[in-house]
């Protein structure tokens, strides 16, 4: 035997759980209402990813900065040495100029004493022919 059709849900009523008057069917209401929670989760998990990713950008800035500051310091260095080795070379050539002005010094004296000392011979040997004269 065919139930009779319900007059109500053929005009699209029906009573929920609590025997309210809905429009929807029970059914229809309850697949809403776990697609209602489901886009809820989706939206706290997508909230807590956005919150995730954002946490990681700001450690990338971070380590971006101190990838900066490191590399700022190590140019610093490597300029510090470049002017030391700079300042090495211009010492070592002062040094060098220094060696040459005292090289032609020590030839200059080591000249004027040979002169000297052929004068002094000369001398002496003029005394000695004064005294032997005598």
């Amino acid at each position: 035997m065919a139930m009779a059709k319900d007059p109500l849900s053929e005009a699209g009523f029906y009573f929920d759980e609590l025997n309210k008057l809905r429009v929807l069917e029970p059914e229809v209401s309850q697949k809403t209402s776990e697609l209602k929670e489901e886009c809820k989760d989706f939206v706290d998990k997508i909230s807590q990813f956005q919150k995730i990713v954002g946490g990681l950008i700001e450690l990338v800035d971070e380590l971006a900065k101190e990838a900066e500051t490191e590399k700022m310091k190590a140019i610093g260095a490597r300029n510090l040495l470049k002017s030391v080795a700079k300042q090495r070379e211009a010492q070592q050539q002062q040094l060098q100029a220094l060696i040459s002005e005292k090289k032609m010094q020590l030839e200059r004296y080591r000249i004027e004493y040979e002169a000297l000392s052929k004068v002094e011979s000369e001398q002496n040997e003029f005394i000695d022919q004064f005294i032997l004269q005598k």
